[in-house]
């Protein structure tokens, strides 16, 4: 890559991008956009069992997930960094020309457990069940990234007109629960997860303009952040990256099972954790 601020080149694709393939078996892996990937999932898992430990009274004085800075903010940069890999990732598979086959292979994972956690939700949570939540964005909004991935997109600045229109565009169609997947709400859903398209399509499509810019830069180079070993340290997050469909499907029931079963056999009762 020569020449050219950052910003001038983040969303430029080559000129010639070579033909999509299904036939692709081993796709190389990036461990370090898998470390930090897992590092996302660690944090949210934290932030899950703060919840649940919350929900369940075993935390006094009691905190306010919906209102509280300490936690929205939290949730907000845990949720800009899923999507920032997320996007990141599509570059790496447009890169590695992955084909349609192997794409709506992953994305029907992806739906099949969003429809898993509304429906488990729904069970949990009934007046504030998610119905679009972090993988119902993430299924739509990799299409929309899939289809418009030869189109050369300024992402550095649609991304950022994207993240803006929430604010300045607002109509109360948008808030029934069948069209507020789009973002233009007058006020925020009752919900338990709400991932709109609009901000979020913008935080991906700045995740894919950073992919596409670091896959750019020549091998060991100053900004070859993506390629190359991690220490042995970090390996543990990069597989545990690897499996983060897995680990948030699985990672709730988990810590909830464990805080009851522990409220069942007395092993704690009224909390003593503060923050």
């Amino acid at each position: 890559m020569t020449g050219g601020s950052i910003p001038s080149r983040l969303g430029v694709e080559p000129a010639d991008p070579p033909t999509p393939v299904d036939h692709l078996e081993h796709l190389e892996r990036l461990d370090r956009l898998d470390a930090l990937r897992g590092f996302a999932v660690i944090w949210m898992a934290a932030f899950h069992a703060c919840f649940d430990l919350n929900h369940l009274g075993l935390w006094q004085p009691q905190q306010n997930f919906y209102h509280d800075p300490f936690w929205t903010v939290q949730r907000t940069l845990i949720v800009s960094l899923f999507m920032v890999c997320a996007g990141m990732g599509q570059a790496v598979a447009h890169q590695q020309v992955v084909g349609w086959g192997r794409f709506w292979r992953r994305w029907a994972q992806v739906a099949a457990c969003a429809v898993c956690v509304s429906v488990g939700s729904a069970w949990m949570f009934p007046r504030s069940w998610i119905s679009f939540g972090v993988l119902h964005g993430m299924a739509v909004m990799w299409i929309v990234l899939r289809l418009t991935s030869r189109w050369r997109l300024p992402w550095v600045w649609l991304g950022a007109a994207l993240i803006l229109a929430p604010q300045v565009i607002q109509h109360p169609w948008f808030d029934s629960r069948w069209t507020w997947w789009v973002g233009l709400v007058t006020h925020k859903p009752v919900t338990e997860d709400y991932v709109p398209v609009l901000p979020w399509l913008g935080v991906m499509g700045w995740g894919w303009a950073l992919g596409q810019w670091l896959l750019q830069q020549a091998p060991g180079s100053r900004f070859d952040a993506l390629r190359g070993q991690i220490s042995p340290v970090w390996r543990p997050l990069a597989i545990l990256g690897r499996w983060s469909l897995s680990f948030y499907m699985v990672h709730q029931p988990v810590i909830l099972g464990l805080l009851m079963v522990g409220l069942a056999w007395g092993w704690w009762s009224a909390a003593t954790i503060a923050r």
